[in-house]
């Protein structure tokens, strides 16, 4: 990353939002286990390792640098003074040394701020755990990186066999050619914009102003203006495409059908649904990737949906323990990518959804049929808004950095989020994760549990990542909410039980004429 590169108002709206009681990092737990009879250095090694690579995700080598009275959204730059020791540390793990210790280790860790002076990630690596095992902790800022990039990066780092593969060295930069006069460049781009109505093999969405890309306040001022005009001629290109949007989300609600549909997408208030203190509580378990796809075989449904069903489960689990079930079913805002295949970039394509989850239902398997009928429906309800998205992702106003970070720290120090009624009850998101068995510096990779973000009015966030033929659940609660969200993560086994025994093959009659 040589040139600066700002950032969409997507990845910036994680920084303004930021606050000492809401980090905006994402990040994971692994679990490795190192050969038998071992006798090398595995932090070294890891470090090592991890800085030969470097160069394959630039993003790692980028610190922020703030526009000039916080005008205009910040950059990424390269950071000249990077030093790898300043974010690969040597955890300590006290006894018993299991990994039960390790996750309260990193519900504290992970209510840490990120130094925004360097660039934004830090691997923590825990020795001497029980059974031969290695504990890695990693948090990125949500700002660089989503879930879909955050496993292209895991596949950037990882190897495939136990012997680290050779990487090729970064090569040698080129020397920047002196940049055309910007009064040239502007002149051609007014040409170029003025002959595309009368062309049509150019694609008004191509088009490209020059930038200065100085940071004075002048630079800026006039970078945006060119960053303005080019946004108007793309927003006027996809104009009949958004109005197509709307329309089709105007019919959808104005349809009695979907009235139904809409209904089910309140949230009731629950006792999950307020405003987080500055600490956090993990926990993480796992269970088979194939027994849950032949369950979302079995419902007719989809893995997303028995992801659904088995933390609707939990959920409903835990506050009918606790006397705050609502009689109204829960809601859950799920994550949903929007990033294409074979897209690394380390950014943020990401969309959402309202599902309700159907906790008001005892019985697992109505439960789970009831949720894929949600599911289908709250998909047709956000589909059209999708085509929104690109537009809507990189709004650009002067002046709004600042406001939105006061906004933001006005809603944190206010409780606000005690009193409105919640957009959603949980947050529930599934990043689909490598199949092959994965290894860092000779350890194999065992598990790698999601550790997210629980935001003021969404306390609990349930991750889940797949890896192999498992499913990582990562559970991370505001620690005022949930004091140990291992209660859940406890639950998580006897849910998944409950909802196969609800689809087994009823008992055939000549097993009963024996018995």
């Amino acid at each position: 990353m040589t040139d600066a590169k700002k950032l969409s108002s997507m990845d910036a709206s994680f920084l303004y939002l930021e606050t000492p009681e809401m980090p905006m990092h994402v990040g994971s737990m692994a679990i490795f286990r190192l050969p038998e009879n071992y006798n090398g250095n595995f932090f070294e090694d890891f470090k090592a390792m991890i800085g030969s690579r470097l160069h394959l995700a630039p993003i790692l080598k980028a610190r922020l640098e703030k526009a000039p009275l916080d005008i205009d959204h910040p950059s990424w730059v390269e950071d000249d003074q990077f030093d790898i020791d300043r974010h690969i540390f040597r955890g300590s793990l006290p006894a018993p040394y299991d990994r039960a210790t390790l996750e309260r280790i990193v519900g504290w860790m992970h209510a840490k701020l990120l130094n925004r002076a360097r660039p934004l990630w830090e691997f923590y690596v825990f020795e001497g755990m029980k059974d031969n095992e290695i504990g890695l902790y990693s948090k990125m800022h949500h700002a660089c990186i989503d879930g879909g990039a955050g496993a292209a990066l895991t596949n950037m780092i990882y190897d495939l066999t136990p012997v680290p593969r050779q990487v090729e060295p970064p090569t040698a930069r080129k020397v920047a050619q002196e940049p055309r006069d910007i009064a040239a460049n502007l002149i051609d781009s007014y040409q170029q914009l003025w002959r595309q109505p009368f062309d049509s093999s150019a694609a008004p969405k191509s088009l490209e102003l020059p930038r200065s890309g100085k940071s004075d306040l002048g630079s800026i001022l006039f970078d945006n203006a060119m960053f303005q005009i080019e946004s108007a001629v793309k927003f006027a290109a996809s104009v009949p495409t958004m109005l197509k949007s709307v329309s089709e989300v105007v019919g959808k609600i104005s349809d009695p059908k979907s009235r139904d549909s809409i209904a089910s997408m309140v949230s009731p208030p629950t006792i999950l649904n307020k405003a987080i203190s500055s600490e956090r509580s993990f926990a993480g378990t796992s269970i088979s990737l194939s027994r849950a796809k032949a369950l979302a075989k079995a419902s007719g449904g989809k893995l997303n949906d028995v992801v659904l069903a088995l933390s609707s489960g939990v959920v409903r689990r835990y506050l009918i323990q606790q006397g705050a079930l609502p009689t109204k079913s829960l809601t859950a805002a799920v994550p949903i990518s929007l990033r294409e295949e074979g897209n690394t970039e380390a950014n943020n394509q990401v969309f959402g959804m309202i599902c309700s989850i159907a906790t008001n239902l005892e019985d697992p398997k109505a439960r789970l049929e009831a949720i894929i009928a949600q599911s289908t429906k709250s998909k047709e309800m956000s589909h059209p808004l999708r085509a929104l998205m690109p537009q809507v992702s990189n709004i650009s106003m002067l002046g709004a950095p600042i406001v939105v970070q006061i906004l933001a720290l006005l809603y944190s120090r206010s409780n606000l989020s005690d009193v409105l009624p919640p957009a959603a009850n949980i947050t529930v998101s599934n990043v689909p994760g490598p199949r092959q068995t994965l290894y860092a510096a000779g350890a194999e990779l065992l598990h790698i549990f999601p550790v997210s973000i629980s935001t003021h009015g969404l306390a609990l966030n349930i991750t889940v990542q797949s890896y192999r033929d498992q499913l990582d659940f990562g559970f991370i609660a505001g620690a005022n909410i949930i004091p140990h969200v291992q209660v859940l993560c406890d639950m998580l086994p006897l849910e998944f039980e409950a909802l196969e025994a609800a689809y087994a093959p009823p008992p055939s009659k000549m097993t009963s004429a024996a018995e």
